[in-house]
């Protein structure tokens, strides 16, 4: 006895092993993709899972445990202060409350890491489930294994993830667990022995088959491929379609920058249209560490700022000696977020009563809320200023010195990974060189992509290698790339000559619609996904934040007040202003061709749009009709006894072989439990066939039985068995009709 449990032991280990190794393939792609770290955590916990199972830890314990180790996981990866104590408890459920309502709201974007990083340990908790559901009770887990090998499939297909490895490793282990389930299947069903001496045979000749098969597969000579790429084809066919990080992506602001690269597809869903009067880029958020493939906002535990409508925005604004004029902008959003796209210079914000702000004082992203809970808005404005800096001013701020900046600060603005090639390092003080202030050093690097070869392009994008960094690539080998490229490069450029910048994501002013009534200078400008944008602020001490935009085709100037030293003889071809300089943004050339069309209010939206707006206005009749559609399907379940009888004799009764009786006969042994004669533990075929020919008063399940009898033990039935009796087989299924 204690000989066949050891066997059983050992086959469930084994089992479970080759089960978390399927599972790791679905983890692996995970942290090369994602801005995922620490997959170890996530592995450890897959062993916690798969060890109660194997050491017969009772549920209770077992919950206990997995439990105890994801919060503790989530403590140690995402708060501060003692495990044990009641604050961080509170903390975590405030946290898991906010995150519900966005849930709710269908606000997925903005669902926190650590309510991400739960809801990926309850994915794992259930995927080992399944796993020991299938190996243990149904012995069958070809499905898990086809899924497995169709995810890497599609991984190594439209992202940048290889699975040359992974594939491999799946096939192998996934018939290895095949192969011991079907024995252990077999063998259960009595059709083999269970000597030690059959199993080696079984299992010797099954493991060397595996491995010789895969060793001659993987060292074989490949054929190249026959047919065409299927992904452009994919792409083509859906415009849609995107594949991740370097991938065809569809423009449009998004949360994750950690990889940049790659093409993208133009999108004209309207974001908001803005009344203002005059143009102005519409800042989202900023980052500030370059990890040499994109852009991610430092972890440093600062606590968000919170504001209401009365207060000012807690910004950073310019010196009173910066000449600085008051205007308003209405803003009227179509693609609704709960974070504010604001005007960099925004003063305060007004919106519907009750709602404040929060402010991260890292990447400055402004959201909405409302009782405590995130809240898209429909519309707000502002109350912002448009500066005129002087050039003497933007030439005297030089920061050489470091002067009025903490170390902290330069530290972080200046932060660059150790890996960046000192060819780019080497490029950026030959473009400065030949200026001696902070502001003319800035304006060389952004002039610099003028020239040089440089092309925006957003189809022929290239993304960098494992071993390549994303700036070098574009400043030495491809020369072609849009906004990202082109301000990252400047960004980190300025950093490597000691020049405090930070990379700055949102919108460009977007398309003038209409112009407004004889003395007015209210403007209408219409947003749209293909306005999102990136550019480069630069720090400049004694004025602040200073933009600049790098990319080519784009403009986003400052306004210089020239009301001084016009006439100073000591101008110098250095000090001219240059032709976006004289040329300010935010003036508005009277002779502008405006869309006609766009003249009276827009009509229609996008196809997007549309469907948001009916999913708002009919959500609790589209609630209310998949509620019935469930409820209707599980009715449809619960009364299966009345309707399958009917299925299964559609399903055999055009049948002739012989080999269709043992499947008919299984059928009718499972209509027969579901009807409430169901077979006990032990019990032969030749009694159970006895108990159901005294419950119906007839002899057919007798008769039945013995065919199939027959058959276990000889595997053949006489000619015409399934014929002769497909009347009987009938007869006594449709009696189970209730």
């Amino acid at each position: 006895m204690s000989t066949n449990a050891t066997k059983r032991d050992t086959t469930s280990l084994i089992l479970y092993g080759l089960g978390f190794l399927l599972i790791w393939e679905w983890l692996r792609p995970v942290q090369e993709l994602t801005d995922t770290e620490q997959i170890e955590v996530f592995l450890i916990f897959l062993l916690i899972s798969f060890a109660g199972p194997i050491f017969k830890l009772p549920a209770a314990m077992q919950f206990f445990i997995k439990t105890f180790y994801m919060c503790y996981a989530i403590y140690r990866l995402y708060f501060t202060g003692g495990f044990f104590k009641i604050e961080w408890w509170k903390r975590f459920f405030v946290d898991i409350k906010v995150n519900l309502s966005l849930i709710i709201s269908l606000d997925f974007q903005q669902l926190s890491n650590s309510f991400r990083t739960i809801m990926f340990f309850l994915l794992l908790w259930l995927m080992v489930y399944l796993i020991q559901y299938w190996l243990l009770n149904r012995r069958r887990i070809f499905v898990f294994f086809l899924m497995t090998i169709i995810y890497i499939t599609v991984i190594d297909t439209f992202t940048n993830y290889n699975g040359n490895a992974s594939i491999v490793r799946a096939v192998v282990a996934g018939f290895l667990v095949m192969g011991i389930l079907t024995y252990s299947r077999l063998l259960a069903e009595g059709k083999l022995g269970g000597n030690s001496t059959l199993a080696r045979k079984w299992m010797v000749p099954l493991a060397i088959m595996i491995f010789f098969s895969t060793a001659v597969g993987y060292a074989a000579p490949k054929a190249d491929p026959v047919w065409p790429d299927p992904v452009p084809f994919l792409k083509s066919f859906n415009d849609n379609s995107g594949s991740g990080s370097g991938g065809v992506s569809r423009i449009g602001y998004g949360t994750n920058d950690s990889r940049l690269g790659g093409p993208f597809l133009p999108d004209d869903t309207i974001v908001f249209r803005a009344k203002a009067e005059s143009r102005q880029y519409w800042r989202v958020e900023t980052k500030d560490v370059y990890t040499g493939k994109g852009w991610i906002v430092s972890d440093r535990g600062a606590d968000a700022l919170e504001f209401t409508q009365e207060d000012s925005v807690p910004l950073e604004g310019y010196p009173a000696s910066v000449k600085m004029e008051e205007e308003k902008a209405n803003i009227f959003m179509l693609l609704k977020y709960p974070h504010i796209a604001y005007p960099t210079t925004v003063k305060q914000i007004q919106s519907d009563p009750g709602v404040t702000y929060t402010m991260d004082p890292v990447s400055e992203k402004i959201l909405t809320v409302d009782s405590g809970r995130p809240v898209k808005l429909d519309n707000f404005s502002f109350q912002y200023v448009v500066p005129a800096f002087k050039m003497e001013d933007l030439r005297l701020a030089d920061g050489s010195n470091n002067e009025k900046m903490s170390e902290a600060f330069v530290e972080r603005y200046t932060q660059l990974p150790e890996e960046l090639p000192e060819r780019v390092k080497e490029l950026a003080k030959e473009i400065a060189g030949g200026a001696d202030n902070w502001y003319d050093k800035a304006k060389s690097v952004e002039n610099y992509f003028d020239s040089n070869g440089f092309t925006y392009d957003q189809k022929e994008v290239a993304v960098p290698g494992d071993n390549e960094d994303y700036v070098d690539q574009f400043l030495f080998d491809t020369k072609q790339g849009y906004c990202d490229n082109f301000s990252t490069s400047m960004t980190v450029m300025l950093r490597s000559i000691g020049i405090p910048a930070r990379w700055v994501k949102g919108y460009t002013e977007g398309e003038l619609k209409t112009v407004g009534k004889e003395g007015s200078q209210e403007r209408l400008f219409e947003v749209t996904n293909n306005n999102a944008h990136s550019w480069v602020e630069v720090y400049l001490p004694n004025l602040g934040w200073i933009p600049f935009e790098p990319t080519i085709g784009f403009s986003n100037s400052i306004q210089i007040d020239r009301s001084i030293d016009q006439n100073s003889s000591g101008a110098t071809p250095d000090s001219s202003p240059s032709p976006s300089d004289s040329n300010p943004r935010n003036e508005i050339d009277p002779l502008e061709e405006v869309d006609p069309v766009a003249q009276q209010e827009i009509a229609g939206l996008s196809a997007m749009e549309e469907a948001r707006q009916f999913v708002k206005n009919k959500w609790k009749w589209i609630v209310a009709g998949i509620m019935a559609v469930l409820a209707a399907a599980f009715l449809i379940y619960r009364k299966r006894g009345s309707w399958l009888p009917y299925y299964l004799v559609l399903r055999f009764k055009f049948a002739n072989n012989d080999d269709q009786f043992a499947k008919a006969y299984i059928a009718l042994l499972k209509q027969l439990g579901r009807y409430g004669l169901r077979r006990k533990e032990g019990q032969t075929l030749r009694n159970y066939a006895g108990y159901i020919d005294h419950f119906f008063s007839s002899r057919e399940m007798g008769k039945l039985t013995s065919y199939y009898e027959h058959y276990l033990y000889k595997h053949e039935l006489p000619k015409g068995t399934w014929q002769d009796n497909k009347k009987l087989w009938e007869k006594l299924i449709k009696k189970t009709i209730s």
